[in-house]
């Protein structure tokens, strides 16, 4: 198997709840809380929800504030 072919896989993969937790660094409850309110897209499958690696990072690029914060430290 070469690069592009796991590249390609990995972007296709579809992740679990847990997954998305540890990604985001957050409760598997309020994982599965973003994906039940559609703040995360999801891939339903049968009674399981997954996310596309693509749909992830809509989110993270949408909870994306608008600017750094200023004197963070004060």
């Amino acid at each position: 198997m070469n690069e592009k072919t796991t590249q390609s896989s990995n972007e296709n993969r579809l992740l679990r709840a847990v997954e998305i937790a540890q990604i985001l660094n957050i409760s598997r409850a309020f994982a599965y809380r973003l994906m039940q309110q559609g703040k995360i897209r999801t891939v339903v499958i049968a009674k399981t929800r997954r996310v596309r690696p693509a749909d992830l990072q809509d989110f993270i690029n949408r909870s994306l504030s608008p600017a750094p914060f200023q004197n963070w430290a004060k």
